[in-house]
């Protein structure tokens, strides 16, 4: 762990994967990272983020560009394995629009009508690279590829209490369904395998 300089931004990293700012050295189990005026996103970035989504229980993982939760707005890749499951939702209280560029895999971008039925698909990574939704659209992505790594920008601030609204008639993620749901979407978008 490097000693934080007084007046300098640094961040520290815990291993529950969340970025938080500090002029104070961490606790123990954080690890500090310093962070650069300048970032590159390439391979040598995506390659220790994809090993870190295969090991996560939620087989994803984001990587912050922000340096608070409070910042706005939100810059970040999200990185995410396949069988991962994000559960259909929006942002609407408060209303936040949201910007998603796949960067490298394909996944497939659904949204839905109040009563829960797919009102389009996208496929985003071949000829569409990315999609904009407004606040209050219901979403969610399936990943089609081994991978998916995504740069995705939202307004700020984030607080896990109100940043998303979720589907009344979708599992929850962590439901015994969800697998089952997760797989007639993706189903949706390409027959299964014999």
């Amino acid at each position: 762990m490097r000693e934080v300089f007084p007046g300098r931004r640094s961040m520290t990293f815990d291993p529950t994967g969340s970025l938080t700012a500090a002029l104070r050295p961490p606790p123990s189990r954080c690890i500090l990272v310093e962070m650069s005026p300048v970032q590159l996103i390439d391979a040598a970035l995506f390659l220790p983020l994809i090993e870190r989504a295969r090991r996560s229980p939620r087989l994803r993982t984001n990587h912050n560009f922000h340096s608070s939760m409070e910042d706005n707005p939100h810059r970040f890749l999200n990185v995410m394995v396949r069988g991962t499951y994000i559960a259909p939702h929006r942002h609407r209280d408060p209303p936040k629009s949201e910007s998603f560029l796949v960067l490298e895999g394909d996944l497939a971008f659904f949204t839905f009508d109040d009563a829960g039925q797919i009102t389009s698909t996208t496929i985003l990574g071949r000829e569409a690279l990315g999609i904009d939704i407004q606040p209050g659209v219901w979403h969610t992505i399936a990943v089609l590829t081994d991978h998916v790594v995504c740069f995705e920008v939202k307004p700020g601030p984030y607080s896990a209490a109100n940043d998303k609204d979720f589907a009344p008639w979708a599992p929850r993620e962590g439901d015994p369904t969800a697998g089952a749901y997760l797989d007639m979407l993706v189903s949706s978008v390409r027959p299964p395998t014999l």
